[in-house]
């Protein structure tokens, strides 16, 4: 394409005057017009709240979902100034529905809010833009004002509307499906475990959800706050110290909060915020705790006599196993970094949390010995184990070096080299992987069966799982290594498909599979790699014509297709291994016509409590989940 270089002047030069920039480009406001974005949102306007409440004016947030989708954010704050803005000549209410980067975030000590946690600082006015309809009513000054916008744009003047002694801010909105393309439907387990977070990481604010499409009522409200957040995350699992270690402190205007405790499994579960934002990639504040916490266990340990001084230090993954805590400061003028921009880069941050946690656990671990003693065993055992999985890891090196092919011999790989547009079938069985072997595409396709149910990592360290054959056989197959070694860019397939029967055991050994790339190779699914097939519940012959339905209401739209007056052969898959070849390729195998799930990680704090209920020891949760699921699940072979 070439371009006139003299057409090129100042009326090529587009300025999108104010909120018409969002609607051009949402996705550089909210992230997304998918489901992610939707309830980009709710926290946008929830964020508002929450800043009050941080300030130290709310005590109260109630979030309605309506029958229509739209939502109400009510609080109980000193409600959004409705006066003239002296520089814009316009109310400050209006000012801060319509102008970007407009609010009482921006000054410093000398603004409205000491913290903030909005991320983006755009705020309201992106709701206001992305939405057809906003009604804000503001108490305040004892008067009620009132003032509507459709697509951003003001419907009338800022109106008083009646008088109040309360103060508040409630802010309507809908969603714009002009914007909103995919969906402007709310999911109620999305907002209710962001609602949650919040109402654990701000101790003493009442957070109610409602959602009128299901008569659905919930009050979120943790006096003992990230406290309670840490006793949440160990809710089905054994602790070591029954009362978490609970630390705050704050520096040069930066508070800090920091909540653990030991439980009796296998995996760390680390979580940090910086003004309520989850930091998923971690930073200054997760590595000033996490050298904090190895420094001290390792001089407490050495002074009880419990590692000898001929022994190596613990390292950090030692006394990080089966640790859950929540790191969470607050700081004034936050710097976000990374991928993602949740990382965070405060420089100063590190230093503070590091001395102000070290100072604390010493004192705790000084008064609690009893305590203390099970924390630096359970350590102990894990440099222990660690030590056998590198052996174990060494050997299964060495063997791969000296044999000819290092890949597993019931692996058929597939001729293609270009890892992009490859892809391996994680198959249940030898009679699938018998009929996944001839019904591939042999250029771009692998088919690695495995025999039986693989290992419950749930419930054993590494070395244990690295003895494990199937699950050898998977980390050689994908080339990626695992947990330390792990390196994505050694991935052999950039698709990994488990493929199971559409019954309880394939529904089991398909969990086994997800709990154990969780845990140890989480990055497959955090790149997108993880996939599950869609085999086909039944087939519909009628005549020589051939149907396939995915579920009972597929089987029955097709079979009204099909007409009473016909006789349908409807035959019922109980495996994969009933399939022939070309069924298989044609239902599940081929790229034209297959439906693959790709595998998410939404919420990880979820995610987490939901592999622990199913995979861990304690009964009763996985019963309880199982009950609470069980109207979801349908077509279930016992």
């Amino acid at each position: 394409m070439s371009v006139n270089q003299n057409t090129y002047d100042e009326n090529q030069i587009q300025v999108l005057e104010g909120l018409e920039a969002v609607r051009k480009r949402p996705g550089m406001y909210i992230g997304s017009t998918g489901s992610r974005g939707l309830h980009h949102l709710v926290w946008e306007v929830v964020d508002n709240s929450i800043d009050e409440a941080l300030a130290g004016f709310c005590t109260k947030i109630d979030i309605i979902v309506h029958k229509d989708n739209s939502i109400t954010v009510i609080d109980n704050g000193r409600g959004i100034p409705v006066g003239m803005n002296a520089k814009l000549q316009r109310p400050t209410l209006e000012v801060v529905l319509t102008v970007l980067h407009a609010g009482g975030k921006f000054g410093g000590e000398e603004s409205g809010y000491k913290v903030s946690g909005g991320l983006h600082g755009v705020g309201i006015s992106v709701v206001n833009a992305l939405s057809e309809l906003v009604t804000v009513t503001v108490k305040r000054d004892g008067i009620i004002h009132q003032q509507e916008y459709r697509r951003g744009t003001p419907q009338y003047d800022v109106k008083a509307i009646g008088e109040t002694e309360e103060t508040g801010t409630t802010v309507s909105f809908k969603p714009d499906p002009e914007i909103f393309k995919e969906t402007t439907e709310y999911d109620y387990d999305i907002l209710q475990s962001r609602i949650r977070e919040l109402a654990f990481l701000n101790k003493g604010i009442e957070i109610n959800l409602l959602d009128e499409r299901t008569d659905t009522a919930n009050t979120f409200l943790y006096e003992g706050g990230i406290v309670s957040f840490v006793e949440y995350l160990n809710r089905n699992r054994e602790a070591v110290n029954q009362t978490p270690i609970y630390v705050e402190g704050s520096k040069d205007n930066i508070s800090i909060e920091i909540a653990l405790q030991y439980n009796d499994s296998y995996t760390e579960n680390i979580y940090s915020f910086a003004n309520n934002i989850n930091t998923h990639e971690g930073g200054t504040h997760e590595s000033g705790f996490k050298s904090a916490l190895t420094r001290i266990l390792n001089d407490y340990a050495r002074k009880s006599n419990s590692i000898k001084d001929s022994d190596a230090n613990l390292s950090g993954d030692d006394v990080r196993e089966g640790l859950a805590a929540i790191i969470s400061v607050k700081i004034p003028e936050p710097q976000f970094e990374g991928q993602t921009k949740t990382k965070l880069g405060n420089s100063e941050v590190r230093g503070i949390v590091e001395s102000l946690f070290a100072e604390k656990l010493q004192e705790f671990l000084e008064e609690n010995p009893a305590v203390a003693k099970r924390i630096i065993e359970k350590g102990v055992q894990a440099a222990r184990a660690r030590e056998a999985a590198r052996k174990a890891r060494e050997l299964t090196r060495r063997k791969s070096a000296l044999e000819v092919s290092s890949l597993p011999g019931k692996l058929a790989d597939c001729s293609s080299k270009d890892a992009s547009i490859s892809e391996i079938y994680i198959v249940e069985g030898d009679s699938a992987g018998g009929s996944a072997k001839q019904g591939r595409d042999r250029h771009f396709q692998a088919i690695l069966p495995l025999r039986g149910k693989i290992l419950n990592v749930e419930k054993a360290r590494l070395d244990k799982i690295l003895s494990n054959t199937e699950i050898r056989a998977m980390i050689t197959a994908f080339g990626t290594g695992i947990s330390d070694d792990f390196d994505i860019a050694k991935a052999r397939y950039h698709k990994i498909i488990i493929m199971t029967d559409a019954d309880v055991d394939g529904a089991h050994i398909r969990t086994l599979l997800l709990t154990f790339f969780y845990r140890y190779m989480k990055n497959l699914i955090e790149y997108g790699y993880v996939y599950i097939a869609q085999p086909p519940l039944y087939k519909l012959e009628r005549n020589k014509t051939v149907r396939y339905a995915y579920n009972d209401k597929q089987r029955e739209a097709i079979m009204q297709e099909f007409g009473d007056s016909v006789k349908v052969n409807v035959q019922r898959y109980k495996g994969l291994g009933e399939m022939n070849p070309e069924q298989l390729w044609e239902t599940t195998m081929d790229p034209e016509s297959r439906t693959l799930l790709q595998v998410t990680i939404e919420d990880a704090i979820e995610a987490d409590a939901i592999f622990d209920t199913l995979m861990g020891d304690n009964v009763e949760p996985r019963r309880d989940f199982i009950e609470e699921h069980a109207k979801y699940v349908k077509n279930l072979d016992f």
